[in-house]
């Protein structure tokens, strides 16, 4: 075979390219955005992939959920800690009932949450090979949802706890309130809209 007669290859330093047909269930990356080739449905943003197992599913959620407790579980336990500390400092002999009132309940939804957001990590250990794993993250999920309210309570004390001991009564209550406002728009508000904005475009 001379010069002329070999097959022209790609030039030196070009990557190859593979122009094969894709594999079952595989989805191009130039079919999106449009219609998802794997299940047929609308796939406006390209977000749409092949269509997950049961067990893929499952395991997805449990990693999401293990990320999300890291995140909230470092915020609440430096925030109790510090909670824990108040009552052996010696300006809390001086604290009114009201604030006393605040700072007990303030303890209390921090121990609350802080017990929601572990809890997860405990009822995997116990039900660990048991074939529970589409059950244990239901419950996480439920947990998680129920510690963040209780976390965002006890932020939501502790700022009205400080502010009450340094600036008038009623302007603490208020920046309190704007706070635990702005929380609720961010935390629950927020994400609703956009989930429902999700299904009405769905």
């Amino acid at each position: 075979m001379t010069m002329t007669d070999q097959p022209a290859g790609p030039p030196a330093g070009t990557p190859e390219r593979e122009d094969l047909p894709a594999a079952a269930g595989a989805r191009p990356a130039e079919d999106c955005p449009g219609t998802c080739p794997t299940c047929g449905t609308a796939d406006p943003t390209g977000e749409h992939g092949p269509p997950e197992t049961a067990r893929e599913r499952v395991n997805r959620r449990w990693h999401e959920i293990l990320q999300e407790t890291r995140v909230a579980q470092t915020g609440v336990q430096i925030l109790f800690g510090f909670l824990l500390s108040v009552a052996f400092t010696p300006l809390f002999r001086d604290l009114a009932t009201f604030d006393r009132v605040v700072y007990v309940l303030t303890v209390v939804l921090g121990a609350g949450a802080t017990a929601s957001l572990i809890a997860p990590v405990s009822i995997h250990r116990f039900l660990s090979g048991q074939r529970l794993k589409a059950e244990v993250v239901e419950a996480a999920g439920r947990l998680m949802m129920t510690g963040m309210v209780l976390l965002a309570l006890t932020i939501g004390c502790t700022l009205l706890l400080i502010l009450h001991v340094v600036l008038p009564s009623l302007l603490a209550e208020l920046i309190a309130g704007g706070v635990m406002l702005w929380f609720a728009l961010c935390w629950y508000v927020l994400p609703l809209r956009l989930r429902r904005r999700a299904r009405r475009d769905a």
